[in-house]
């Protein structure tokens, strides 16, 4: 929604009377409750729905007494005319309170504009303030560059015809020294913060005093003189100057009250003081409101920025985190080359492959460490060291003495779950943000002692000291047109959506209502003038409508809502709209020039008088300004004089100041913009509309008998002030535009480094699933967990399998054919991989793979709550369909593979205690006489057959499964058991 609509609209619940009104809505009480209700009982409830001597302290004026309770009974005739007389006082007083609150809404939310934006955190406000210090310290030596140009324009214009006035032009002359001083102190190094807002405030004293001398030195005196320059000191108050909203409002006042005040006292004798001095608070007030209106949305959005900014690097920060501990827990599980090389292939994008990766490494004179002797004093079988694995042993001990000595003097390894970005592009960026490995490794001891939101500070803080937009406009953008060097970026940034563009339109529209106020005001009045302005009005007013659709969409037809979508959504059509809209103010305010008398004073003078012009001097003019009155005119032959056209100037200035509020104009954009308004502005000044420039000299200067050279004349000044302002306003706009640009590659960066740790997340948690169940893993990342610290649950109703290929043993060898049992093993791997897939389906989400012996696999159902079905023992029929899916899996292997492995699958139920063992190498498994029987009924079974015990039978066959009975088995441990093989499922039937 647009900031404009924004404090003009009421938001919804925002407020909230003691009866329980909402959006103008009363909201009453369901009567038929019964009085004795518990929801009545405590004193803690509503004091208006209880009837009961029981009161809280705070119920003092709501207590009801005994009489209440007994009027509580009336009959329904009274209690309904009571009724209806309640609901209309009640709808007239919801009217009154509506209006109330909406002029209150209204004003609190103009209110709110004008207040200083600041951080309810104090430490977070300085941080704020930190982030934009650079941004703020290169605005400020820019406007000191522009101070000093535009005082020395003001010193030309008062000493280019001689005999200046020496102590205007010696104010001048130190404020451009106290600029130029002050542009070289705000370069320094030392300069910090607190400077900053000294150095503000001695620039708007400084302001302010220039002004005071610039009106009243001003030669000769009119009191339309030197509104331009207060035109620009307001207006960069506003956009240059860092300070408060309040700071900024209050010194544009103060310089326009100085001008106003020193122009009313100096002038009294003018015919046409009250129309300039009104003509004069329009404008003041109109360059106020420009201000405000640049200066609150890039205050907001600056600060919009920064919260982003900050809460992506939180998120990130928390994300890297949980990591540490995801990799941890990992590296806990499996060894580190083990994890690294299937986090690798995670990462890795997908390809078609024959085989599963199969993440196994043959190691050469590997043996068991079982003492802590001298590697030399293990010796071989043949009771003799073979000399050449003697040496490489030494050689490899050697090595890892390298390596810890390394490690210990600060070369990490390439890969450790302590470091936040393990990839080379995340630690270049890393460094980019002002924070390189060492100095994290530094303070990961102090960090680590930080609480989240602090640590969050600490690390924008140092990344804030490494924003620079001079580092942004080398590294990213090109120079002149701030466009990103990377066409994905700029494709990117351009799809950025300004949801304050309907803000700027009306912004706009009460610009135009300014430039006719003030030319009504001067101007004489003309049906061109009234024509224009109506047809002017009601385009921009369709407009500011259409773009004010997208905050309120679902009010209106669905033809407005595409089109207002197009121009506000589209960076391309919101800029067209933008410029057109700038244009027609343009037209505004240069085209009752137009509708202006062109013929010169002194022709037409001598043509009135019948005398020659070589006779119509000074002291003629003067004695005819005073003869004509509030005439505006010294002919009356002339309809329709200009004397002020000084006026026509202020409006275009006011033009060229709008155009700054379009924040997502490019500054290249607005130059050509601004270069084009100030190209057909002079072109009009100078060639056919000189002469009422020229007229507008004479009547200043003949009205107060100076001579004609002690005054610039107004066709020589109107360029170069325009080309002060078009320059001034390019810089802000080239400020504005590398600052959105900057804030936009942060959130980006920092997007982009949130979601690669997501991703790396990701893959943590796919291992770690795959390794321990979600409630396990969950369990050991909620909190840091003591080595001793144990982790058990006892299940009471548990399926549990067992199943083994009995035959691989004989399938497998070590021959040089088959890279020592490798391939062997990668066959076992295609297996194993397909019984995951298999379990990985949605039928089978409440089992549970335990884990693999050599070739046996183990799974389970009913280890938790949300697994574990007690009624409709769901859990052990899914294990009794996946244990016959393995069945079937391994025929359709035998058949594609050419071989004859035989399976045999073992099924138990019962009690089971399920946890975690190990200290530093945790491993989930499961306990228990249950786990113990369906290992036997795996060992003892048949091949090609599920065996399952007597409890399961009972189980299965009352769901429709088919068994057969096998009989009586000798089980080791148990003695003789009925045991049954489980043939199909349920008939269809």
């Amino acid at each position: 929604m647009s900031w404009v609509s924004g404090f003009l609209v009421a938001r919804a619940d925002d407020h909230k009377t003691a009866w329980g009104e909402r959006n103008g809505r009363k909201w009453r009480r369901k009567r038929g409750s019964t009085l004795w209700s518990t929801r009545y009982m405590s004193c803690l409830r509503d004091p208006e729905g209880s009837n009961f001597s029981t009161r809280c302290v705070w119920q003092e004026d709501h207590y009801v007494g005994s009489r209440a309770v007994d009027l509580a009974f009336e009959d329904a005739e009274s209690k309904r005319m009571k009724e209806d007389e309640e609901d209309g006082e009640g709808e007239e007083e919801e009217k009154r309170g509506l209006a109330a609150r909406a002029i209150l809404g209204c004003l609190r939310r103009l209110a709110h504009v004008f207040q200083s934006k600041q951080f309810r955190s104090a430490k977070l406000e300085r941080l704020y303030q930190r982030y934009f210090f650079r941004l703020n310290q290169s605005s400020l030596t820019m406007l000191m560059g522009v101070l000093v140009l535009v005082c020395g324009v003001m010193l030309a214009f008062h000493c280019v015809h001689g005999h200046p006035d020496v102590a205007y032009a010696s104010v001048l002359s130190v404020a451009m020294a106290l600029f130029l001083v002050l542009m070289v102190v705000c370069n320094r190094n030392g300069f910090h913060q607190d400077y900053m807002w000294m150095v503000s405030y001695l620039v708007m004293a400084v302001l302010v005093v220039v002004q005071v001398f610039g009106v009243l030195m001003v030669s000769p005196r009119s009191a339309s003189e030197g509104v331009w320059w207060s035109i620009f000191f307001v207006y960069i108050i506003y956009t240059l100057l860092p300070v408060r909203m309040r700071s900024a409002v209050l010194s544009g006042i103060v310089l326009s009250t100085i001008h106003l005040v020193t122009a009313w006292r100096l002038n009294l004798e003018d015919q046409f003081l009250w129309k300039q001095l009104c003509a004069n608070g329009l404008v003041f007030l109109c360059t106020n409101i420009i201000g405000i209106c640049t200066h609150y949305p890039a205050e907001v959005s600056q600060r919009q920025a920064f919260k982003e900014t900050r809460g992506y690097i939180q998120a990130r920060i928390h994300l890297q985190r949980e990591n540490q501990q995801q990799e941890r827990l990992l590296l806990s599980v499996l060894p580190r080359h083990v994890a690294m090389e299937m986090k690798a292939h995670i990462n890795a994008k997908k390809e078609d492959m024959m085989f599963h990766k199969i993440y196994i490494q043959k190691h050469d004179n590997v043996r068991p460490i079982g003492t802590f002797g001298s590697v030399d004093s293990v010796p071989s079988p043949a009771g003799k060291r073979n000399p050449h694995i003697q040496k490489k042993e030494k050689a490899m001990m050697a090595k890892m003495q390298r390596a810890r000595a390394n490690s210990t003097d600060g070369l990490m390894p390439r890969w450790v779950p302590d470091r936040s970005f393990p990839r080379t592009k995340d630690s270049k960026v890393f460094r980019q943000m002002g924070i390189d490995e060492a100095s994290s490794k530094d303070n990961r001891c102090a960090q680590e002692a930080l609480n989240p939101e602090d640590e969050v500070d600490e690390f924008l803080g140092r990344a804030i000291d490494a924003r620079s937009i001079d580092q942004l406009r080398k590294d990213h953008v090109k120079k002149f047109l701030l466009t990103f060097q990377t066409p994905f970026l700029e494709k990117k940034y351009s799809k950025k959506v300004d949801d304050r563009f309907g803000g700027y339109v009306a912004c706009t529209l009460l610009v135009f209502f300014f430039i006719c106020f003030i030319q009504l005001t001067v101007f004489p009045h003309t049906t061109l003038m009234l024509g224009i302005f109506i047809s002017i009005f009601v385009i921009l007013a369709n407009i500011l409508f259409i773009c004010a659709i997208y905050s309120c969409v679902k009010l209106f037809p669905t033809a407005l809502q595409t089109v207002s979508k197009k121009i506000v959504e589209s960076r391309v059509n919101s800029t067209l709209v933008g410029v057109f809209t700038l244009l027609l103010l343009f037209i505004s305010a240069f085209s009752n020039m137009l509708t202006c008398e062109r013929e010169g004073v002194i022709e037409c003078v001598a043509e009135e008088l019948n005398i020659s012009e070589s006779t119509v001097t000074l002291c003629v003019l003067h004695n005819l300004t005073h003869t004509a009155g509030d005439t505006l005119t010294l002919c009356p032959s002339q309809k329709t004089p200009c004397p002020f056209p000084e006026y026509f100037t202020y409006s275009v200035l006011l033009t060229l100041l709008a155009c700054s509020v379009f924040l997502h104009i490019s500054s290249i954009g607005k130059l050509a913009l601004m270069l084009l308004i100030q190209l057909i502005f002079l072109l009009l000044l100078e060639w056919p509309l000189v002469d009422l420039y020229d007229n507008a000299d004479l009547l200043v200067t003949a009205n107060a008998l100076f001579n004609v050279l002690c005054k610039v004349s107004l066709k020589v000044m109107t360029p170069v002030i325009l080309t002060v302002f078009v320059l001034a306003l390019y810089l802000h706009a080239q400020q504005v535009e590398s600052t959105a640009r900057l804030d936009f590659l942060w959130k980006l960066q920092a997007t982009e480094e949130k979601e690669e740790m997501e991703e790396l997340q990701a893959y943590n948690r796919r291992l770690l699933h795959n390794i321990l169940p979600k409630d396990v893993a969950a369990h050991f990342l909620a909190r840091e967990r003591r080595n001793d610290e144990l982790y058990y649950q006892s299940c009471e109703c548990v399926a549990v399998m067992f199943a083994s290929i009995s035959n691989f043993s004989e399938f497998y060898t070590e021959l040089e054919a088959n890279n020592e049992g490798v391939e062997c093993l990668r066959l076992l791997n295609e297996i194993i991989a397909d019984f995951d897939e298999i379990i990985s389906e949605d039928q089978f989400k409440q089992l549970e793979k335990i884990k693999t012996i050599g070739s046996t696999y183990m799974a389970a159902s009913g280890l938790n709550d949300s697994t574990y079905d007690r009624e409709g023992r769901s859990h052990i029929l899914a294990l009794a369909d996946y244990a016959m899916r393995l069945r079937e899996q391994m025929k359709y292997i035998n058949e594609h593979s050419f071989n004859n492995f035989q399976m045999k699958i073992g099924l138990n139920i019962g009690p089971v205690v399920a946890g975690v063992i190990g200290a530093r190498k945790p491993q989930y498994d499961i306990w228990g006489n249950t786990v113990n029987v369906a290992s036997r009924m795996d060992s003892t079974g048949v091949p090609d057959c599920i065996q399952v015990t007597t409890d399961l039978y009972h189980v299965l066959a009352s769901k429709g499964y088919q068994l057969e009975c096998r009989g009586l088995v000798k089980v080791k441990g148990k003695g003789e058991m009925t045991t049954y093989f489980l043939n199909s499922g349920p008939s269809s039937s």
